[in-house]
């Protein structure tokens, strides 16, 4: 008799009064993109589950499981499996077939049998993907992303989709590339020369992380050369011009309207824009909880200041977020208001620097303003040791005094 715990299986000896651990035997780690054979227990006939590879992803980026191709009895009858899927011969019930010559007496056979599928499937992949550019792979990620060709006229793009086409357009140089010939080298020149924005470069390296990701997923590489490349140039965010206390005022007097009182809550926040999409607002601690763009800044916490606590308590009773529409809204939305208002232009981004300067006009402490903007240390000792509570930062962010003795 035999029982499974864990990864051990447990056999009972002849006389039935005790069970001897034998561990089970561990197999390779398949490539992605493989497919996967996953152990299911044995209390089954056929415990282990051959599972091709996902092809649909839910909107967060994990991938949508798939159903069983089969149940075979042992690991390399389901390695079998797969690679005749993945080189176009799989037929159902053939890892029957496959399991009766799975035994030593016929070794030869199931080796031959692998090879044959492997090379009928890295015949496939060579033909179909050695000659693939740079451009035709981005094109084929582009309609998986989002949903439609990039030539394709839509009458309403996402920023996100926006952000992928000016980061495809700004790495033009490599358009033409066979994308197999590509390597971390080339990637990370396409990003030193660039002569624009450092937000420019961001979005080059997003296209390369990306498309390296649908790249090996789909067998087009083997290698994420995008995981070697890093923005060497200096952060130009710190060039925003903040609002005037005058203008915070402005604000401030026209609070009813919700434009203005978005606008008040990022320059008392310090998230971008597109960070309020997603962002925790965790009312009965009082704190925001969020952040995308970098390490340092993701998952970062900000106390709500007590000046736009009734705003922020208002806003998410009401409408169960902060922001009400689209970011590409809000901006036209926001530049009608300010030219109404008399206030010069101002991008979103700009509420980040008010923030960061009104941290300073009042003295709140440095390191805490980093935190809290979602700045990297560059001091390692702050960055592994200057852990502070949400109590530190709340002390700190209640300095700013409120809108009525600016």
């Amino acid at each position: 008799m035999e029982i499974a715990i864990g990864c051990y299986f447990y056999t009972q000896n002849s006389k039935g009064d005790d069970f001897m651990p034998r561990k089970r035997k561990k197999y390779p780690k398949l490539p992605n993109g493989y497919g996967q054979i996953r152990y299911l227990g044995s209390n089954r006939r056929n415990p282990y589950g051959v599972y091709p590879p996902a092809t649909e992803e839910y909107p967060n980026g994990q991938m949508k499981p798939q159903k069983a191709l089969c149940y075979v009895p042992d690991w390399p009858t389901g390695f079998a499996v797969l690679t005749a899927y993945r080189a176009g011969t799989y037929i159902q019930g053939m890892e029957k077939d496959f399991a009766e010559i799975n035994n030593a007496q016929n070794a030869d056979k199931f080796i031959q049998s692998l090879l044959a599928n492997y090379n009928i499937m890295e015949g496939i992949k060579s033909k179909s993907n050695e000659n693939l550019s740079f451009k035709e792979v981005f094109y084929k990620f582009y309609k998986r992303k989002f949903g439609h060709e990039f030539a394709e006229k839509i009458q309403k793009r996402s920023s996100l989709e926006y952000a992928f086409r000016a980061g495809f357009k700004n790495c033009q140089s490599l358009h033409d590339r066979i994308f197999t010939d590509i390597v971390s080298d080339d990637l990370q020149e396409v990003m030193d020369n660039c002569t624009l924005k450092h937000a420019s470069v961001e979005h080059i390296q997003r296209v390369f992380r990306n498309l390296y990701k649908y790249a090996i997923a789909n067998d087009i590489v083997k290698k994420d050369y995008s995981a070697f490349i890093e923005i060497t140039q200096d952060d130009d965010d710190e060039h925003g011009i903040p609002f005037s206390k005058a203008d915070i005022k402005k604000l401030w007097d026209e609070k009813e309207n919700e434009i203005a009182e978005m606008l008040i809550i990022m320059c008392y926040s310090g998230f971008r824009i597109t960070e309020y999409k997603t962002l925790e607002v965790n009312l009965k601690e009082k704190y925001f909880l969020g952040g995308i763009k970098t390490d340092a800044g993701k998952d970062r916490i900000v106390p709500i200041h007590s000046a736009i606590l009734p705003l922020v308590v208002q806003r998410i009773k009401k409408n169960k977020k902060l922001l009400l529409t689209s970011d590409v809204q809000f901006r036209k939305n926001m530049y009608a208001l300010l030219s109404k208002l008399g206030i010069a232009k101002h991008t979103p981004h700009d509420c980040g620097h008010t923030f960061s300067k009104l941290c300073e006009d009042f003295e709140v402490k440095e390191n805490d303003r980093k935190r809290m903007l979602g700045h990297a240390f560059k001091d390692v000792t702050n960055k592994i040791y200057g852990h502070r509570d949400i109590e530190d930062l709340r002390i700190e962010i209640e300095k700013i005094v409120s809108p009525d003795l600016l």
